[in-house]
């Protein structure tokens, strides 16, 4: 259905966080159907997981991230206004816009111009500020014909009225899986314990600390989708301990899953909910029981004592309790580990794709 069909795909930022993850397994679910694709992201010297995607053709626009929030607020409003006037091109074309992330107004608001369909992947719910977030959903509102959310959580949070609604969770990559199911989970090296994030507060990096300074028998790994240098400046002068091991962006993480015996993620609730959990269902695909928290996506995911446990972060307590649990109770690991893996194998590549080629048809 989707043979010879021309989509034009965006992302705003490219890097190895978990939404252009996704959208690259979507680009080349497109591919293989025979749909010639137009990727338009941001222009970077660094490379992130929607580079070099074979049969693809390459369009760049001009957006950076900075720390002041009102000069990337800027970039943002520019970077939509280059897009708006960049999509006139398909004016007279038979042509799909599929828009990752709520971000690229420009985009839909040209598309709507056109009267072309447009398809949202909705991936977030924390954005600020508020008044943003309300213009953004407004948009795709008023654009969209279809919007896809990565979970029930998401949809019941972010529903958009008079448009076609689906919940389709994400998935591991075939190349993820052909990876871990080779690998059996062990304690034969000491206890590692760990947490792929985003260098924001938020995202429970200090928390991450301040278990490994509680914990100091136990090795705690930190993986940052950041800049050594960002890295450096953010923790300058942090008091941080001997058995935590900071390591900045990562292509492959493959390396430190076949390290780790938990997996954690340390969101807190009032400052950023997961819409999902990408790194949650990696962690169980490698058998790697996780600690989540209680509320959002990613809770849809974790079965509560079957491949994980669900403890808030403000219970600095009860995460040190659930953690110690996990590294001397063998059997209880086990079991978990088991069913961490078994709860994995509900989200395949083909699953996913297949629903979002339906519908983007």
């Amino acid at each position: 259905m989707l043979k010879d069909k021309k989509i034009v795909c965006v992302h705003l930022l490219n890097d190895f966080s978990g939404s252009p993850r996704i959208l690259s397994q979507v680009v080349k679910a497109f591919v293989n159907e025979g749909s010639e694709v137009d990727l338009y992201t941001c222009k970077s010297k660094n490379k992130g997981f929607l580079s070099d995607i074979p049969g693809v053709n390459y369009r760049d626009f001009y957006y950076r991230w900075s720390s002041n929030k009102m000069i990337t607020l800027v970039f943002f409003l520019f970077s939509q206004f280059l897009l708006f006037f960049k999509m006139m091109k398909y004016m007279k074309k038979d042509v799909i816009f599929y828009i990752n992330t709520i971000l690229p107004f420009g985009v839909a608001l040209a598309a709507k111009l056109m009267n072309k369909k447009v398809v949202y992947h909705v991936h977030e719910t924390s954005v600020k500020p508020e008044i943003l977030k309300k213009f953004l959903f407004r948009i795709v509102r008023y654009t969209a014909s279809d919007a896809i959310y990565v979970s029930n959580f998401l949809l019941q949070q972010e529903e958009v009225p008079n448009v076609n609604c689906h919940v389709v969770h994400n998935a591991l990559t075939d190349e993820f899986i052909a990876e871990s199911s080779k690998f059996q989970p062990s304690q034969h090296d000491g206890f590692t314990v760990l947490m792929l994030s985003s260098l924001k507060r938020y995202k429970g990096i200090h928390d991450f600390v301040t278990l490994a300074k509680s914990l100091p028998d136990l090795k705690f790994e930190l993986v940052i989708n950041a800049k050594k240098t960002d890295i450096n400046n953010y923790f300058r002068g942090d008091d941080l301990p001997a058995n935590l091991i900071i390591y900045p962006s990562q292509s492959n993480v493959h390396q430190f899953y076949k390290r780790a015996n938990l997996v954690l993620n340390l969101s807190h609730p009032l400052g950023w909910v997961e819409t999902f959990g990408m790194t949650a269902l990696e962690a169980m695909s490698y058998g790697i029981p996780v600690i989540v928290p209680p509320v959002g996506g990613i809770a849809e995911i974790v079965e509560e004592g079957f491949c994980g446990r669900k403890i808030d972060v403000r219970n600095i307590n009860s995460l040190i309790a659930g953690i110690q649990k996990f590294c001397s109770d063998s059997k209880y690991y086990l079991k978990l580990s088991n069913g961490a893996r078994r709860k994995s194998e509900q989200f395949i590549p083909q699953k996913m794709t297949s629903r979002i080629l339906k519908i983007a048809s």
